[in-house]
């Protein structure tokens, strides 16, 4: 079996240890009302989609429910149909904008799933390209990101519209 290391995704996760307010930052990020500063790509009814801020490739996103919730079973008909549709319409919109050969999505659902944020369920996009991954993060504990994510953000927005 062939393993990838990201030696970056430890020093995300240890930044959630080291919060003392205990305030959940998906929570915080929409109630603030302040899209641009926050990174919110668009909100629904009941979700709302933000930039990663530790991305794992440009372009990655995160669909999240407004309630926080910490497992599927506590999702209504309602947030489960607008989630599955926000991951089809940025699927569209990143391949419109970024042309990737394809995509990485899903949930890690519980810390032992490997979920950083694990008390607030949310849903990853991460647009991958045939030859995505070099020797930067294994040698230089560097990940390269293509694009400044503000950009990114508004090339999202304007394709959505």
């Amino acid at each position: 079996m062939e393993r990838m290391y990201s030696p970056w995704r430890s020093k995300y996760i240890a930044s959630f240890s080291e919060q003392s307010s205990g305030e959940c930052i998906l929570c915080k990020a929409f109630q603030e009302n302040d899209d641009d500063k926050n990174l919110i790509v668009t909100r629904g009814i009941h979700c709302y989609v933000i930039m990663n801020l530790y991305p794992y490739n440009s372009g990655h996103l995160m669909v999240v429910p407004f309630r926080h919730i910490g497992n599927l079973d506590s999702f209504s008909n309602e947030e489960s149909l607008e989630i599955f549709g926000l991951l089809k319409r940025m699927t569209v919109s990143l391949t419109e904008i970024m042309k990737p050969d394809g995509f990485n999505i899903g949930s890690n659902v519980g810390r032992s799933a490997g979920a950083g944020i694990d008390d607030h369920i949310h849903f990853h996009i991460v647009p991958r390209w045939n030859g995505d991954t070099n020797f930067m993060p294994v040698l230089a504990d560097t990940k390269l990101i293509s694009e400044d994510i503000k950009e990114t953000l508004f090339r999202l927005r304007k394709a959505i519209k």
